[in-house]
């Protein structure tokens, strides 16, 4: 099961529970009532985007088009974005811009940390886009970002990383840095991971590498997520489970895909939200310390519940 299988290409597709709505004609984008949001700014959500903008740092919310954004911004929480904002990665399902990297800013560790003092963070969610280009893949920069933080709040720290493929000693120096809890997506089932997570990424890394972050830092706590709708099948899911459980994965998040340009990959199903429950019911059953599982749930929604001592729905 911690392996890609080509004798997986051929399973076929089913819904995992009457009631699943097929995914509607790309021309009208019609989304179904549950995925649909009507939330008025207020709060902070302006206070939020504006420190943002003074501090010109990027955010995961906006880059990657989050449907929570504006409920977040207005919690005064953000998922900074660090290493600059093009992705070296060409992945069906992202909405990051890809192309031409930028050099990295050698000051964003410490405006990152001074947004989090500003917004008064009690935990906060550090991602990046992926850097193949660097020789540790962005590493050092994390672990000097988690410096930063650690050193100008009290809040607990939880990183978002890329898979540092073929980068030697990238983990380990990210490590260094004591992150409470390390969060690396897995996004998909192995059949499909080439075709949403594009050709240099492989499920077996994605695996190894969340049980060597715990077996650097025992008692760091390991996250994952995956996105449903893609054209997974339920035993593929419940196999994943299993694998993740195999290498050490405490936290785990799923969240209905949504097409974020006509250029990304269609979404295949949307999910129900009573559909979500019980995969959540099987994750938590399974083994998993916590699921968050719900349309609309994305790896770093409510992080901080999540981090914290309690369940999550």
């Amino acid at each position: 099961m911690s392996g890609e299988s080509s004798s997986s290409a051929a399973a076929v597709v089913l819904p995992i529970l009457s009631g699943a709505e097929p995914a509607p004609p790309q021309a009208s984008r019609r989304l179904p009532p549950w995925l649909r949001q009507n939330l008025a700014p207020g709060g902070g959500h302006a206070e939020t985007a504006h420190l943002i903008a003074e501090l010109k740092l990027e955010t995961v919310c906006s880059s990657a088009k989050c449907p929570n954004r504006l409920e977040c911004w207005s919690q005064r929480t953000a998922t900074f974005m660090i290493l600059g904002n093009v992705c070296t990665r060409p992945c069906g399902f992202c909405s990051v811009p890809k192309g031409k990297t930028e050099e990295l800013e050698s000051d964003e560790p410490e405006r990152v940390a001074e947004a989090a003092r500003r917004l008064e963070l009690r935990h906060v969610v550090i991602t990046s886009v992926t850097r193949d280009d660097l020789p540790d893949g962005g590493a050092d920069h994390f672990r000097r970002t988690v410096d930063a933080v650690r050193a100008a709040t009290g809040a607990t720290i939880e990183v978002l990383v890329p898979d540092f493929i073929g980068k030697a000693g990238a983990l380990e120096r990210l490590m260094e840095s004591r992150p409470d809890v390390f969060n690396h997506n897995t996004e998909t089932v192995p059949r499909l991971y080439r075709t949403v997570r594009g050709r240099k990424s492989v499920y077996a890394w994605t695996l190894r590498l969340l049980a060597e972050a715990r077996r650097l830092m025992p008692d760091v706590k390991t996250k994952t997520g995956l996105m449903l709708g893609l054209g997974e099948t339920r035993d593929e899911l419940l196999d994943v489970f299993a694998d993740l459980l195999d290498h050490g994965v405490d936290y785990l998040t799923l969240g209905q895909y949504l097409q974020p340009s006509l250029d990304a990959l269609p979404v295949e199903r949307y999910l129900p939200p009573g559909e979500f429950e019980e995969l959540g019911r099987l994750a938590r059953s399974m083994g998993f310390r916590k699921v968050a599982s719900g349309p609309l749930v994305r790896s770093s929604y409510h992080a901080r519940e999540m981090a914290e001592d309690g369940r999550v729905a």
